[in-house]
């Protein structure tokens, strides 16, 4: 069982009105993470507070506001029971660099159409990034999927970069490093220029081992998920050099990180009213957890 509790804080000089906010925060129903208890409390007390499912099918806490304050805080406090999980044994395609051949039949293809569309175009440097990864003989997707995710951990300096979109995948094989959110994209649009389709995950790495460093321990986090053939939908962290499921909490899976945002809203009041903004995340694992065995798969540096 994993506890997490993720406390946001906005402070402001004087008392200021609150827009609607939108809240990201509740992990999604799945097979391998099933969600146990959850509760949101929100400060001031909101004029009315609602649930939606957006376009991914991602749970949605809309909160309006009538009263005035100098501060805005959502404690949100979730029990998830989680699965680890990384099986290849039904893996059905692979990749060889002499052929460009579709991994998927019609019908997946049609499904997958957005997660398969590329949204960065470039000169032709991601696909070529991406295809050094593959050989002259055919190899199995995931084995691919697998040195791509583990030459982002080894080659890529890691930056902590808490506010601002991703960067481009070519800005960040340009500079050679870059935050979790820019490793998912740059993940991403790899994969899809090999023609598999890919989306970005919204969420939380949560184990205390070193070798998950530097995000490791408890905090927000962003990887990405690629439709293994045979398989279905495999998580992959570049940042931490993780395959499959363990550690990886998961919020919100979409094709454009812009739709995977925790927590997003409007205040009204003058300019140098905004104080700042604090972010905890607390996150608890029951030993019997802890003891399982770990599916990770992390690059040496």
């Amino acid at each position: 069982m994993v506890s997490i509790n993720h406390v946001t804080t906005y402070r402001y000089r004087k008392p200021v009105g609150f827009g609607e906010h939108r809240m990201m925060l509740r992990p999604l129903e799945a097979f391998d993470q099933r969600l146990i208890s959850t509760e949101l409390e929100i400060s001031p007390e909101p004029r009315m507070l609602r649930r939606v499912h957006d376009v991914s099918d991602s749970s949605i806490d809309v909160a309006s506001f009538a009263l005035k304050a100098d501060h805005l805080t959502f404690n949100s406090h979730t029990r998830v029971e989680h699965h680890a999980s990384a099986d290849f044994d039904l893996e059905t395609a692979s990749l060889s660099a002499g052929a460009r051949k579709d991994p998927y039949d019609r019908d997946e293809a049609l499904g997958l159409a957005a997660s398969l569309s590329r949204r960065h175009p470039d000169s032709g440097e991601v696909e070529a990034w991406a295809r050094a990864f593959l050989t002259a003989s055919p190899q199995p997707v995931s084995s691919v999927l697998i040195r791509m995710t583990q030459a982002i951990r080894a080659d890529f300096a890691y930056s902590l970069r808490l506010r601002g979109a991703p960067q481009t995948p070519q800005e960040t094989l340009a500079a050679r490093q870059g935050s979790c959110r820019d490793f998912a994209v740059l993940m991403m649009e790899s994969a899809r220029s090999l023609g598999l389709a890919a989306r970005f995950v919204s969420g939380y790495v949560y184990s205390c081992s070193p070798s998950t460093a530097p995000t490791g321990g408890g905090h927000t986090h962003a990887w990405a998920r690629v439709y293994v053939p045979g398989c279905g939908w495999v998580d992959f962290d570049p940042t931490n050099g993780i395959i499959g499921n363990f550690d990886l909490i998961r919020v919100a899976v979409v094709n454009d990180p812009r739709l995977a945002l925790p927590l997003y809203g409007s205040w009204d009041g003058d300019a140098d009213d905004y104080l700042g903004m604090e972010v905890n995340v607390d996150i608890r694992v029951e030993p019997e957890l802890q003891q399982m065995p770990q599916l990770r798969v992390a690059a040496s540096r």
